[in-house]
């Protein structure tokens, strides 16, 4: 073999030219669509879902009027009155209650028929029975004394008129109240609530219902957070039960009893089956 077919042969000219892979084809519309192919494959880029932040818990402690959200079904509002009532009037009338109230625990049924009961006491004033949870509470027409007098200053601080009444006793920590809106038909579109409270001291809840989209998730809603002391008044106007839920949770510390008194104007409505869980 002469010197130059050598050379040729360990240069590797005899062998066969090496594939040289197909580069990619990328057009400015693929680079807009975040899409190009790669030969016979194709690749496509998504835009990463938003990080999504747990909104930080509201706290409401000073008086005022406050517009807790604005949407399609309107304005959300809550007037905070704390002092409604002084010490010793505040006092003497929640000694009165506790004592003289025909408290009872109410059985509730859920929608496969299993009973449990309320985790605290109540009773219902008004001309109209109460109907929840499965089972209705039967009204006391005749509202005591210390009633009537709470009944009118109410109405003449929050310039509402109110025909019923939900009386709660909550003997301690461990009663509580689970997250609902008072949204009853009967009540009517857009109800006020003058919510007043009596003894220890409570942290009231809200949150707000979410976006359709969630599905029912609430991890990402606002809330708020409301220390309810002795003697405050606390109305809720507007869309509030529309758009928003609340609660009086278990405090696993000591807590002394507490009353809290909604008042609210009933209308009468078609019988028919509540399917509400919890008030």
């Amino acid at each position: 073999m002469s010197d130059k077919r050598q050379r040729a042969r360990v240069q590797g000219s005899w062998a066969k030219p090496l594939h040289k892979p197909q580069q990619p084809t990328v057009s400015a519309q693929d680079v807009q669509s975040g899409s190009w192919k790669y030969g016979a494959r194709s690749f496509e880029f998504n835009q990463p879902d938003p990080i999504r932040e747990i909104p930080a818990e509201k706290v409401i402690e000073n008086a005022g009027d406050y517009e807790i959200s604005q949407g399609p079904t309107g304005v959300s509002r809550l007037r905070l009155i704390p002092g409604f009532l002084q010490q010793e009037e505040a006092d003497w009338m929640f000694s009165k209650l506790l004592a003289e109230l025909p408290w009872s625990q109410k059985t509730n049924y859920r929608m496969m028929g299993d009973a449990y009961e309320e985790p605290r006491l109540t009773c219902w004033y008004g001309e109209l029975p109460y109907t929840y949870s499965r089972s209705t509470m039967e009204a006391n027409a005749q509202w005591p004394p210390v009633l009537s007098t709470l009944h009118l200053a109410v109405e003449q601080k929050s310039g509402r008129t109110f025909n019923s009444l939900l009386c709660n006793l909550y003997r301690d920590g461990k009663d509580s109240i689970g997250w609902h809106s008072d949204s009853e038909p009967s009540l009517g579109p857009q109800p006020t609530i003058a919510s007043l409270s009596l003894g220890d001291t409570r942290v009231f809840s809200l949150r707000k219902q979410p976006l359709p989209e969630d599905n029912g998730d609430y991890t990402y809603v606002e809330s708020i957070r409301i220390p309810l002391a002795h003697g405050t008044l606390l109305l809720m106007e507007g869309c509030t039960q529309e758009d928003w839920q609340h609660q009086v949770a278990k405090e696993y510390h000591d807590r002394g009893p507490r009353i809290n008194l909604t008042f609210r104007t009933m209308s009468p409505e078609p019988e028919s089956p509540s399917w509400r869980s919890v008030r």
